[in-house]
């Protein structure tokens, strides 16, 4: 196992931790969280052997492969499959050997050669690695292209499946899903949920880390403090000890009493009906959890904004693309104050391309598109990062906005965001990509829009700061778009949401669990078209389809496929019964947990009692998945087989 025994580590003179002790064992799943700069990554240098401690003692066993994703991607004119089956060296370097005792003609060693080649996965590797391409995003074309091809978003998950392809024992992910879509890191948290190995996970993602681990080690005040459970389980355990000692509660009351400010306000009117039971709900909800967030630095709001017309945008009929490519037709969408819309869509299908629509960026080819007078959109994607003056400072950047504000005003504004002192009078240029990221949010907050296009505005964002837009998003008043790969803030923020998808835009009527078995849907039916093909080109390279199979033998052969697959059948069956019972069961849990008086000290017990139940169910739970995954793939292999005879 991993142990950390009295660490002390420091970069520079700011020292990350001191005297922490943790430990993690073969097999588990655990997220490293903190804030940004606490030391996450370097804890992951020295679990690499790239540092050494300061004090104290790191072990980890010396003969486990560790496999983490590479952070820089060589400009080469390899395949992308090859580029990623290159992060394989010792699957490599067996090749080369093969290929030299070719060249020498030693029979002996090339016998031995081929025996570590088929217990190293050589057989079978441009499969599996296909396959991971897949997932994250790939197209078939696409698997052959030189890695020069690819932007760098692309590139690091050519980086990324790389990791996944090679054996490991240890396998540390820092931020994986932040160039991915929503289908990708529904694959990804599938994949991993299968992974046999020791998993130590670094991510900003709430509802990505609830599905993949099962322990938390948190970096809090220099020392790392270890959860039983989830995220979510986190969040309640911290909770809980904070209130205990009354860090900052205050604080965040304020952020309840705005909440229930705007439920007063519009839930007597009909037109903000829908939005007030919103508030509610996600009041309710987060009350709970604001102590978690008690010492958080970030802390802003949206204000009004000047004008609310109504409707803000009217589409009919609407076409876009680019040159002569259709990417949308027959867009219909109007936007009216409090339309608060997430975009759900496989990558590639049209969901930036509708934000820029929106946001002025493209013109449609067709169809009526109308803005009201008196639109003010805030406008939030990747690329506004590299609009910012390198050169300039947040507070000018706020300047050239306002030019009668005071240096006090803008500074107190700022500090909200993060840029506290020094920051706020600090170049752009050197900043990382989540103060640049907050920066961005910030300008737009202080411009109060009436409509919001935000393009995936988490990425780069820690947990804090995601809360706390979370948090302001709550009380915005205007129109919001939102695409996002993040589902807490997903099913957090909207009301509703769009299905963006073969050239249409359409609502989508169920919650986001049940894009994610679309999503899955989509991903199996695809696997079998592929498997289809592939036999398609078999049958006319073997003229198999001039071959003609009596039919008693046909019924024959029909028999025998029923009576193998029945047993699997059976499993099946068996396991989607356990994990709705384990489902079941962990949502009565969850109605216990959030049982305040469970939190105090003559109940700890009680307490440790029921997480350590949740943990285990969680386990199970993620046990019969696999297993269900696994009868499910014989179930389609079986089929194979029996197809192609």
């Amino acid at each position: 196992m991993i142990k950390l025994t009295n660490v002390s580590l420091m970069r520079g003179r700011k020292v990350l931790l001191e005297s922490a002790s943790a430990q993690v064992f073969p097999g588990h799943k655990v997220a490293l969280i903190g804030s940004n700069g606490c030391g996450k990554s370097t804890l992951f240098s020295l679990l690499r052997n790239e540092m050494s401690v300061d004090a104290g003692d790191c072990v980890v066993p010396a003969d486990w492969r560790i496999v983490s994703v590479a952070q820089e991607t060589p400009a080469t004119d390899r395949r992308a499959i090859e580029y990623v089956i290159d992060g394989d060296k010792n699957l490599r370097r067996l090749q080369a050997q093969l290929h030299q005792a070719e060249q020498d003609e030693d029979g002996v060693l090339i016998g031995k050669i081929h025996g570590q080649l088929e217990q190293a996965g050589a057989y079978d590797v441009e499969a599996r690695a296909a396959t991971i391409l897949s997932g994250l995003g790939f197209t078939n074309v696409q698997l052959t292209a030189p890695v020069t091809d690819f932007s760098g978003g692309w590139r690091m998950r050519l980086n990324l499946a790389q990791a996944l392809l090679c054996p490991s024992d240890l396998l540390l992910l820092d931020e994986p899903t932040n160039h991915l879509d929503l289908d990708a890191v529904i694959w990804l948290e599938k994949w991993l949920q299968r992974y046999e190995g020791t998993l130590l996970l670094i991510s900003h993602d709430k509802a990505f880390i609830d599905n993949t681990v099962a322990q938390i080690i948190s970096v809090e005040q220099q020392q790392l403090i270890t959860y039983t459970g989830n995220y979510s389980a986190f969040e309640r355990q911290r909770a809980e000890r904070l209130r205990l000692q009354n860090i900052e509660f205050e604080k965040q009351q304020q952020k309840v009493a705005h909440l229930t400010s705007f439920i007063t306000r519009f839930k007597a009117k009909a037109s903000k009906a829908k939005q007030a039971q919103s508030r509610i709900k996600q009041l309710e909800k987060m009350e709970t959890l604001l102590p978690a967030h008690a010492a958080s630095p970030f802390s802003f709001e949206f204000v009004p904004p000047a004008a609310l017309p109504n409707p803000l945008v009217q589409m009919e009929h609407v076409q876009l693309g680019y040159d002569d490519h259709i990417v949308l037709q027959q867009v219909k969408l109007n936007l009216v104050p409090g339309s608060r819309i997430g975009l759900l869509g496989r990558n590639g299908q049209g969901k930036s391309t509708l934000i820029k629509l929106l946001a002025g960026v493209h013109a449609p080819k067709q169809g009526v598109f109308d803005t009201a007078k008196g639109l003010k959109i805030g406008y939030f994607a990747q690329h506004q990062l590299e609009t910012l003056d390198p050169n300039a400072t947040p507070i000018l950047h706020l300047q050239r906005i306002d030019e009668k504000a005071t240096e006090q005003q803008l500074r107190d504004y700022l500090g909200g965001f993060g840029f506290n002192g020094d920051e706020a009078l600090s170049a752009v240029a050197p900043m990382s990509g989540g103060e640049k990221a907050r920066l961005v949010l910030a300008l737009i907050v202080y411009q109060k829009p009436n409509l919001l296009l935000l393009d995936e505005p988490t990425n780069h964002l820690d947990l804090e700061m995601r809360h706390a837009l979370n948090i302001a998003l709550q009380g915005f008043e205007g129109a919001m778009v939102l695409v996002s790969h993040d589902r807490f803030l997903l099913s957090s923020v909207c009301e509703d949401f769009y299905l963006v998808d073969s050239g249409e835009v359409a609502a989508f009527t169920g919650d986001l669990d049940d894009y994610r078995d679309w999503i899955l849907k989509q991903q199996a039916a695809e696997k079998a078209k592929a498997n289809s093909d592939a036999k398609a080109l078999n049958e006319d390279a073997s003229a198999v389809s001039e071959r003609k199979i009596d039919r008693k033998e046909e019924k024959r052969r029909e028999a025998e496929f029923r009576k193998q697959v029945a047993p699997l059948k059976k499993a099946l069956e068996k396991h989607e019964k356990a994990m709705d019972k384990c489902s079941d069961e962990l949502k009565t849990l969850e109605a216990s947990l959030s049982d305040t008086s469970l939190y105090n000290d003559d109940k700890k017990a009680e307490l440790m009692q029921l997480l350590d139940k949740q943990a285990k169910l969680t386990q199970e739970l993620e046990e019969e998945e696999m297993q269900w995954l696994d009868a499910q793939e014989q179930m389609e292999a079986q089929r194979a087989s029996y197809e192609a005879q």
